[in-house]
This record gives C-alpha cells, structure tokens and sequence, in this order.
C-alpha cells in the first residue's frame, strides 16, 4: 500500500496545523463566545422571570381562551367587519403606494452610480438608517396624537415607516445594474434624465415592484396591528372584541384576517415570480 497519501497529510499538517487543529487562543476564544451566550441568555430568562410554572398557567389560560372561541361566528357583525377589513386593506394600499412613490427619487438619490459625491451619498444612506429604527408602531402611536383616530393616521405611518426602508432597497437596487445599456444610452447622446429612464428604470422597476408587493403583503398584517391602537380598520374591531370578552366574534375576525393575508400573499407571490 502507498504512503504517499500519508506523507501528504503529515505535509499539510506541517505547513497548515490550523486546518486539522485549531490552535488553543481559538478554541479559549470559541468556549468564551459560548459562555458569554449562555451566560446572557440565562440573565435574560431570569430578568423576565420565565418559570416553568408561568408556562403551565399561560398554556392552560390559553386553552381556556380557545375554548371561548369555538366556534367562530361573526354574529350581527358581518357586514361592518367586512367594511372593516376592506378599510385595512386599503391602508395598507395606500400606505404602501405613498411610500413606494416617494422612495423612487430617494433611491435613485442615494445610488452612488447616479450621485458620486461621497458626502451626499453618506448622509442620505444615515438619514435612512435613523428612520428604519423607528417601528411602524411607534409612528402610529405619533399620528394618532397628531391627526387623531382613524385610518388616515395608518396612512401615514404605514408611508413614513416604509420610505426609507424601500429607499435603501431600491438605490441598492439601482447601485447593482448592468452597466452596458447605460453607457449605450450616453453614447448615443443622451442626457442625464434619459440615461435614467432607459438605461437604468427597466433594469430595475421589476425589481422595484418586487419590492413594492412584498411590502405590501406585510402592510396588510401590520395595519390590523395598528388599528388596534386606534388607527381603524379591522384591527379596532378585533380590538374591542377582545375588550369586551366577546372571544366568538374574535376568533371569526382572526380568521377573515388569516384568509385575507393568505389570499394577497398567493396572489402577490405569482405576480412576483413572473416579474423576477
């Protein structure tokens, strides 16, 4: 038998010994990433005071609750939750719309292929950055104070809250497009503005209205969350359902939502893998 393979692996381990052993500083590196992990991990559930017991009595208070819910039935309330859940989508709709519209040129603002100046390009991309940490949630909270209760209010917290997030997507978008149908639009003598529009939008509009239904999709599960803090919708209904213990009616509105989601999300799903 040869022994040139085991020549071989005693070579490697000569000039390579970290590939089939790591070194001790590693390992002690390694074990102490752990126990930091598990060290705050266990400070986490015992801050939060999760127990055992605390699971048992959840699990079976939330038995109890289900067992309220069945069956689900809308009662004299089938119409006004149906205007309800229509009232979402559509701001959802809107929402998303507004946001997708003003992201456009803030996207193409913040490509560097269109706008080099480093300075600019930095600073728009922070201004991004501040807003995204600011949930969806807390905007509605702000609008409701603001403009008061009632969809509007969604509107626009579904609109800012989505902005910026879309404006980073798309000017990465634009950032990654093929180079070749821009320079063949400015050589043969176009401008700036004509450089955009047919050498950069059909590249990356497919992309763009990806992106646009995806967030959509999420839109739609984000509104009844905001109605329930008095933007409207659906979510106000689940919300005064709930207040009231009428847990029949709930469970009737959980799933209209659960089928409504499922639905757009089917449909949003095809039109997005043809267009990719």
């Amino acid at each position: 038998m040869s022994t040139a393979p085991y020549a071989e692996i005693a070579r490697l381990k000569r000039s390579n010994p970290e590939i089939f052993r790591r070194s001790l500083p590693a390992r002690l590196r390694d074990w102490s990433s752990w126990l930091a992990f598990l060290a705050a991990l266990a400070f986490g559930l015992w801050w939060i005071d999760a127990s055992p017991m605390r699971l048992v009595n959840g699990f079976s208070k939330l038995g109890l609750l289900v067992g309220l819910m069945i069956p689900p039935w809308p009662g004299n309330g089938l119409w006004a939750y149906c205007q309800a859940m229509l009232e979402t989508l559509a701001m959802a709709f809107l929402g998303t719309i507004i946001a997708a519209a003003i992201a456009v040129p803030l996207g193409f603002l913040g490509a560097k292929n269109i706008v080099p100046n480093w300075l600019f390009h930095f600073s728009l991309r922070r201004f991004f950055d501040a807003f995204r940490g600011i949930d969806g949630l807390v905007w509605a909270l702000i609008f409701v104070s603001a403009v008061g209760l009632g969809p509007f209010a969604g509107v626009l917290a579904i609109a800012i809250g989505d902005v910026m997030v879309l404006g980073k997507l798309f000017a990465e978008a634009i950032e990654n497009v093929d180079k070749k149908p821009v320079d063949g639009v400015r050589s043969a003598g176009g401008n700036g503005l004509q450089v955009m529009r047919l050498g950069v939008l059909p590249q990356v509009l497919p992309v763009m209205t990806s992106h646009v239904l995806f967030f959509f999709e999420s839109n739609v599960r984000s509104a009844t969350i905001l109605g329930i803090v008095g933007a409207g919708g659906i979510g106000l209904q689940l919300s005064d359902r709930m207040r009231i213990n009428n847990w029949q009616e709930a469970a009737f509105i959980i799933l209209l939502i659960l089928v409504t989601v499922s639905v757009i999300d089917a449909v949003s799903q095809r039109i997005r893998a043809k267009l990719i």
